[in-house]
């Protein structure tokens, strides 16, 4: 423990954020950082639990919290950041982007504000990058086997650094110009500036990895290619296939998938060529965004940085309560009310609303809305009805489905090796991440389901370790 009974002394501190004025401006980081002095103060706050759930519950990747905590409390960077790597390849992205789950099963939580985890683990990396602590891959280590992966999201990344430390020559490829996927082109520079994934890409480039970008695997490249080159494949490129809205007016224009307005703002703001005509802007417009979660926040964020007149985020599902439930007891994850930074710059937010039509002539011009009410059939089952005389309707220019995704969608590689799914056409994978034909594996969101990014991250890690057992024995 860095401060025995730190907790009584210190208090829970954030970082905090940019004014809202300010940051509404650009498209800079809205949250600040802690300085050294304050981010020991947090470290001291660590009880050095004997059943740290952080560790064992609440991290994905298992980081080992209590002691990288005693670490930061003691000045010792050099041994945190060693320490870090050894469970977590990325700490720049989660440090950024998690919600933290650990934090969620932080002991310390249960009677009071948990410890201060995503940005200690921030601290480290950030400190590693500033003082040079990290070591690319040594070039004198190498077996004679190449493996390839298909994507640069958080999972393949993440399946390219563990072989690569492993020794493996490892070439990426991605059919985008930049390396990094959902990191790069889904999440907003608000949220994670695209030179922190630059300078990460650099550095794995340093040690030894190719990007092969522009590529798509299926069309620019065979699986006949991949498979005379390659001792093992790795295919971790995600979920794209977004649920649709199946209402009356979807076709009208002006209607988009979340993604494609993120994406297209990020290219934007990459210097990349947006065909005309398909420009997706909110400037001046009454935005509606329909899914309360994550990436429906990141739209509301960008529409309000894009001068949009009137922005709606609704939501299908019940407003969380404030606090846990008598069901989502500690240390599960707590289902209750949250607001991002982007709920907090504005924004008109709601729950239990349905969108039950969109009309207008060629170009959407009406949300027609109900609000409905949530019950429990005898058996259980949540049942969703609309609620009589609450129907209404609002103006709309611009309409942004954020409703999550039904798979990886299709993917010649997949179809050519008739790659055996599952029932939410996820490709199915062992307990190394094998697919059903050998030396092919999945990662991430395409073997997994739509998850968040340190799920990738752990799940890519996990891929790599089934790809070393597999290229061991071949």
């Amino acid at each position: 423990m860095g401060k025995p009974g730190g907790f009584l002394d210190f208090h829970r501190k954030d970082p905090g954020y940019r004014p809202v004025e300010s940051r509404l401006k650009d498209y800079g980081a809205v949250e600040l950082r802690l300085g050294d002095a304050e981010t020991r103060a947090q470290a001291a706050r660590c009880m050095d639990c004997g059943t740290p759930f952080c560790h064992g519950c609440g991290c994905p990747l298992a980081n080992i919290v209590p002691e990288l905590n005693d670490c930061v409390y003691h000045g010792r960077w050099q041994e945190a950041l060693d320490l870090l790597l050894e469970t977590n390849s990325f700490p720049e992205f989660t440090g950024r982007i998690c919600p933290a789950p650990c934090e969620a099963a932080c002991v310390l939580g249960i009677n009071d504000e948990p410890v201060t985890i995503r940005q200690l683990e921030l601290a480290i990396i950030e400190k590693g990058f500033e003082k040079g602590y990290l070591r690319p891959m040594s070039q004198q280590k190498r077996i004679n086997k190449a493996v390839a992966v298909v994507g640069s999201g958080p999972a393949g990344l993440a399946v390219a650094d563990r072989l690569n430390r492993a020794g493996y020559k490892v070439t990426v490829f991605d059919r985008a110009q930049h390396a990094g996927g959902v990191l790069r082109y889904g999440i907003p520079d608000f949220k994670l500036e695209k030179s922190v994934v630059d300078r990460r890409i650099a550095f794995m480039e340093s040690g030894g990895i190719e990007f092969e970008l522009g590529v798509s695997v299926g069309d620019d490249v065979s699986y006949k290619y991949l498979s005379d080159r390659f001792a093992a494949v790795c295919l971790a490129g995600g979920s794209r296939e977004p649920r649709d809205l199946d209402v009356p007016g979807r076709e009208l224009q002006g209607v988009y998938f979340a993604m494609q307005y993120l994406t297209q703002q990020n290219r934007r703001l990459a210097g990349e060529t947006i065909d005309p005509g398909t420009e997706i802007i909110a400037e001046g417009k009454n935005v509606l965004i329909i899914g309360g979660g994550d990436t429906g926040s990141d739209c509301l964020g960008t529409a309000l940085r894009q001068n949009a007149r009137n922005v709606y985020q609704f939501e299908i599902l019940p407003k969380p309560p404030l606090e846990r439930a008598e069901d989502n007891p500690w240390p599960t994850w707590p289902n209750t009310y949250r607001e991002t930074s982007s709920h907090k710059e504005g924004g008109d937010r709601r729950w239990c609303v349905s969108t039950t039509e969109l009309s207008g002539k060629d170009v959407v011009e009406k949300a027609h809305l109900t609000e409905i009410e949530w019950t429990k059939s005898d058996d259980g089952k949540h049942v969703m009805n609309n609620k009589p005389g609450t129907e209404f309707e609002i103006d709309v220019d611009l309409v942004l489905l954020s409703m999550g995704f039904v798979g990886p969608g299709p993917n010649k590689l997949v179809e050519e090796l008739k790659l055996e799914l599952d029932g939410r056409r996820n490709i199915r994978v062992d307990n190394d991440h094998m697919t059903s034909a050998e030396g092919i594996f999945a990662a991430g969101d395409m073997s997994r389901g739509q998850s968040l990014v340190v799920r990738a991250l752990s799940d890519g890690r996990s891929a790599a370790e089934g790809m070393i057992r597999f290229l061991e024995h071949k």
